[in-house]
């Protein structure tokens, strides 16, 4: 079959799947007490093996970017800080509560919203007060995201005095029209000074987000974007889809859908950044990702030992995850918990001493027998077939994989799941074959639920 014909064919709405089971399959409620007993009984395992993924969720933006999808608040007023900040550690005192040692550290990611809203001296006291009585693990990796327009010299020595060594800048794309439309408006010159301060200040990895589907834009400016972005040499690039959900996001109804590209021009543009990003020297891994083959996470890939969580890819593997902050998210391998998603109620339920988790999901055997299978697709671009659950994948998932093989997508049998190099283009439609919880309920929700796969 043609590219253009796939490309009609896949373009449907499909998960990313950074869990499974999916959000919208979990519980619109969790019963804290039996949240607790897992986590506590998690970090028991965790702890002296892996140890412990932090997620900082740091909602506030000085500007609404109108194609985000992430939890956020639109504030100038910078007296928020400390009351988020009190709550975030009251928070975190409540599950330092249920630990019976130390916690041993192993990753933390500060993500929002602008986790560089926040001033230098509030963001050491939030990491300072967390690491204070807990143990660093010596493989850890501490990481941020940053805005290129107000990532200041301090934020970076301070942060990484306290040791971060990593940072991810939203870029999303260069040109003045694309960037008048979004509404972030931010000069490449913002882009360069703000990478090689970290560069000079000592940070080890440096990644740039770039978003391709954007309203505006075309094979040309996206290739000078890429181009102009590949000239700074960051270690990483994560070059995203546009989700466009504006039933769910608001601010995407400014757009004039007329103005976004089509599902074969949105292929074209993608196309035409790999096509650069290979040309130069980078490596393509998951599904979003263009690595330089230094980076650890490129490493990770060549070890077999990548991994993918709610931050996306990482070469760091831990069995506890535990997302502090508003709308955070918590992932302790049998179970996911995730933060009440409005300040207020987050504020209420820390104030009134109750960790704030609103909903979540406890996983059965065979959620997670399909979740590994996700998770290698992903990270690996094949699995293994457990024998045990031979049946289901009879009854739901080879028919899928049937029609894929037949498009060219991937290999399999009976023990076995092979993604082709053409399947790479497809891993969401990919992996959507092992979501049973999917393939069970009546697919029309779908189109109000999931962006599309393209």
């Amino acid at each position: 079959m043609e590219t253009a014909d796939l490309l009609n064919k896949y373009d449907i709405p499909v998960p990313r799947y950074t869990s499974y089971p999916t959000v919208p399959f979990w519980n619109s409620t969790i019963d804290p007490e039996q949240w607790k007993y897992t986590f506590r009984n998690q970090f028991r395992i965790s702890n002296g093996s892996n140890g412990l993924s932090l997620y900082i969720h740091l909602p506030f933006c000085e500007s609404l970017c109108t194609y985000c999808g992430c939890n956020k608040k639109i504030t100038t007023n910078h007296h928020v800080e400390s009351e988020y900040i009190t709550a975030v550690l009251k928070e975190w005192d409540m599950y330092r509560a249920l630990m019976e040692e130390k916690p041993v550290i192993r990753e933390i990611h500060l993500g929002g919203g602008t986790p560089t809203f926040f001033s230098p001296a509030n963001l050491s006291l939030l990491i300072s007060t967390i690491l204070d009585h807990s143990i660093v693990h010596p493989q850890a990796s501490f990481s941020l995201e940053g805005h290129p327009n107000n990532t200041s010299r301090e934020h970076l020595e301070t942060l990484y005095g306290l040791g971060f060594r990593r940072i991810s800048y939203g870029v999303q794309d260069n040109d003045p029209l694309v960037q008048k439309t979004i509404n972030r408006i931010q000069p490449f010159s913002n882009v360069q000074q703000a990478t090689q301060m970290a560069r000079e200040i000592g940070y080890q990895s440096v990644n740039f987000d770039l978003i391709y589907g954007l309203p505006h834009q075309t094979l040309e400016s996206i290739r000078k974007t890429v181009l102009e972005c590949i000239g700074v040499r960051p270690d990483r690039f994560a070059f995203y889809s546009y989700a466009h959900v504006p039933w769910t996001i608001r601010g995407q109804r400014l757009f004039d859908e007329m103005d976004l590209p089509t599902a074969s021009q949105k292929m074209a543009l993608y196309k035409e950044g790999k096509k650069a990003f290979m040309e130069e020297g980078y490596r393509h891994i998951g599904m979003d990702h263009f690595i330089l083959p230094k980076d650890e996470l490129f490493l990770a890939l060549e070890k077999g030992t990548l991994h993918r969580n709610f931050m996306g890819y990482t070469s760091q593997f831990t069995d506890l995850q535990l997302g502090l902050g508003v709308s955070a998210i918590s992932d302790s391998v049998h179970a996911f918990a995730q933060n009440a998603k409005s300040l207020h109620d987050y504020y209420a339920r820390v104030n009134n001493d109750e960790l704030p988790v609103e909903k979540g999901y406890f996983l059965n055997r065979e959620d997670e027998i399909f979740r590994k299978y996700i998770q290698d697709i992903s990270c690996r671009g094949e699995a293994h077939f457990d024998v045990g659950h031979l049946d289901l994948l009879r009854e739901y998932s080879f028919p899928e994989l049937e029609k894929l093989e037949v498009d060219g997508l991937l290999q399999f049998d009976e023990r076995h799941i092979l993604v082709t190099e053409q399947g790479r283009n497809f891993i969401r439609n990919i992996c959507r074959a092992f979501d049973l919880h999917l393939l069970r309920k009546n697919q029309e929700a779908d189109h109000q639920r999931y962006s599309k796969a393209i």
